[in-house]
């Protein structure tokens, strides 16, 4: 009988492709699956009967957003925003961009904003000011992980996936300069001359 097909382990370092940089797990994939699953219960206890709209901010909540929405039962459609804070700079610059908006009017719905990260709270502060002018019926954020230490102004999300450290993350959406987006897992990212 042939031996199931199973995924390789992961090494918990691994170097780039130039040797530079390192990355050590954060997050493994199953976690972060698990969680999922429990923050789209919350939601749906929230919202029971309700027909909701996840509004993806581009790039980093793609797969986040995917794999909470097949999580949801009922009827659940997406939009897509995109701000930029970052560049391809390691730390955000402060000065939010909106650079994609929303294809169709969000009057009178249940708006689930799903973010890869809330780190200062400056772009979600931007987006839910933004947002809230539109007139939701229901306005709420859904964040896969928080770093409550970097917060810059008073905002929090309702549906939290992980509290984690001040530490620059990447993988599962969340990247450096364009790159680590695919892996599964989340990761922290080590530059050249730092120690970790």
């Amino acid at each position: 009988m042939p031996k199931k097909n199973r995924p390789a382990k992961t090494k918990d370092t691994t170097a780039a492709p130039l040797g530079t940089e390192r990355v050590k797990l954060l997050l493994s994939r199953n976690k972060i699956q698990k969680r999922i699953r429990e923050m789209a219960k919350a939601i749906r206890i929230d919202f029971p009967t309700e027909p909701l709209l996840l509004l993806g901010v581009l790039k980093g909540a793609v797969l986040f957003l995917a794999d909470l929405s097949r999580q949801i039962p009922g009827e659940v459609t997406f939009d897509f925003i995109a701000v930029s804070s970052y560049g391809k700079d390691s730390r955000t610059s402060g000065q939010v961009k909106l650079n994609k908006d929303i294809d169709s009017s969000i009057e009178g719905k249940t708006v689930i904003v799903v973010e890869d990260i809330l780190d200062t709270g400056l772009t979600l502060r931007y987006l839910l000011r933004i947002l809230q002018q539109r007139k939701p019926k229901n306005l709420r954020v859904a964040v896969l992980l928080d770093k409550v230490d970097r917060r810059l102004t008073e905002v929090q999300a309702d549906y939290v996936g992980f509290a984690i450290p001040n530490e620059f993350v990447v993988g599962y959406g969340l990247d450096y300069a364009e790159r680590y987006r695919n892996l599964p897992d989340v990761k922290i990212l080590s530059l050249p001359g730092e120690t970790r």
